[in-house]
């Protein structure tokens, strides 16, 4: 049966590989059932329903991107986007969580529309490489930014706006602690290294007191309270038009560039170079963004850390359901996930944004044209503490700077359409 469905003679590989590639990659991105139901709980959502809701939307991805496409991709809800929708949406911009589900289901289905007719080669030609680059470490920066103020390392200050804080709290010190014990681990190649840099500063958060115990397994808590609870209609306003388009946006160059930086790596592209069966990829990522919003998480979409599974030898979708089972088999750890504090978490979204803010290597410095516009993006989103803000400085200053330097052949219709919307939602719905 396993044979038949996924092909393991052809792709030259067998059970025990791709079950040691599923295992790997799983434990490379665990830390997400980790930071996501604790960075989502800070908009008034149920903690235990989105551990329940992160575990099986990772899951539903995870057996589509298996079953369907048979990549050994994994997916869960994306890191970045749940910052994006927990911090800017709600925290910032005012809305409910439930307005800010119905955005991402919106997205989701979006993404949809776009992997059946085909559009989205068109879209992602017509973004500068430079300028996705920006995004993707503007998106760092914000989530870095995040963890230092959630670990009290930088606090508001009236007269400077921000300032360092108390780096002799537990807090500071934690972060810290776990921030070099990551880099060190995955320096070192250690597997899980994430996850073990969150477990470490718990366990002597436990040992030191600062944290009460409230033991290991249990069964999973009720999805409940965030069960089909996203308000479709109210993210259908106009002004939510454009925080629909960043989940999108973000979402379709993230998994983008995850599928071929993963094919890549485990050879599996076809002899003309290209992603064989990437419509069936991208249909597992947008399903599972609507399914997500529909349990009660943010966007769901495709792991980069599955390089891991496939340097192990993971070459088909088997490794992506061994990830799925694996997910499924966490719902019982929700008293462990509710024990974790913060702090735990920042030292992993901290070293996310050291790995995202890579994408900064391929941009042309020599070339202001190119540089600047990916600078402005990069830098405005946590400035603003806001992703479609630093989008739409990235996109007007790109499209503008190019005129005006006489090399508006660098532009496209799209670019040029696009600019021109943001400018409009910043004049108008700002």
């Amino acid at each position: 049966m396993l044979e038949r469905l996924f092909k393991l003679k052809e792709h030259q590989t067998n059970v025990k590989t791709e079950v040691l590639a599923g295992i790997t990659t799983f434990l490379t991105m665990a830390y997400i059932i980790f930071v996501n139901p604790s960075m989502l709980s800070s908009t008034g959502m149920d903690q235990g329903a989105v551990f329940v809701a992160t575990c099986v939307a990772a899951a539903i991805g995870c057996l589509i991107m298996g079953l369907y496409a048979n990549y050994p991709v994994a997916l869960a809800p994306g890191m970045g986007l749940n910052a994006f929708f927990a911090f800017t949406v709600v925290g910032q911009m005012g809305y409910s969580w439930q307005v800010a589900l119905g955005a991402v289901f919106l997205s989701g289905v979006c993404f949809f529309l776009l992997s059946v007719f085909k559009i989205r080669g068109w879209i992602i030609n017509s973004i500068p490489l430079s300028l996705r680059g920006g995004i993707a470490a503007g998106i760092g920066l914000f989530l870095g930014f995040i963890a230092l103020k959630n670990a009290g390392i930088i606090v508001d200050n009236p007269a400077t706006l921000v300032t360092l804080g108390d780096m002799s709290s537990w807090s500071a010190i934690m972060t810290s602690l776990g921030f070099v014990l990551i880099v060190a681990l995955y320096h070192r190649n250690v597997t899980g290294s994430v996850m073990i840099g969150i477990l470490a500063v718990t366990v002597i958060s436990l040992i030191a007191g600062e944290i009460q115990y409230n033991g290991m397994v249990s069964m999973p808590p009720s999805v409940a309270p965030t069960f089909l609870q996203l308000d479709i209609m109210g993210a259908l306003e106009i002004g939510m038009l454009s925080i629909i388009f960043s989940f999108l946006f973000v979402d379709l160059f993230d998994t983008s560039g995850t599928l071929v930086a993963v094919a890549q790596r485990g050879n599996l592209l076809d002899k003309d170079g290209k992603f064989p069966r990437l419509g069936r990829a991208l249909m597992a990522d947008s399903v599972a963004s609507m399914a997500g919003a529909g349990l009660g998480t943010s966007t769901t979409t495709s792991y980069i850390e599955s390089a891991s599974g496939i340097s192990v030898g993971g070459r088909t979708g088997l490794t992506a359901v061994v990830v799925a089972l694996l997910f499924l088999g966490c719902l019982f750890l929700s008293p462990l996930a509710g024990m974790i504090p913060a702090y735990a978490t920042a030292p992993a979204l901290i070293f996310v944004a050291v790995l995202m803010t890579h994408s900064m290597v391929k941009i042309d410095w020599d070339d202001l044209t190119e540089a600047a516009p990916v600078v402005i993006a990069a830098v405005s989103m946590p400035l603003s503490f806001s992703i479609t803000t630093g989008i739409a400085f990235g996109f007007i200053s790109y499209t503008t700077i190019k005129l005006l330097s006489g090399k508006a052949k660098d532009l496209n219709s799209a670019m040029v359409i696009l600019s021109i919307l943001f400018a409009v939602k910043l004049a108008v719905f700002s």
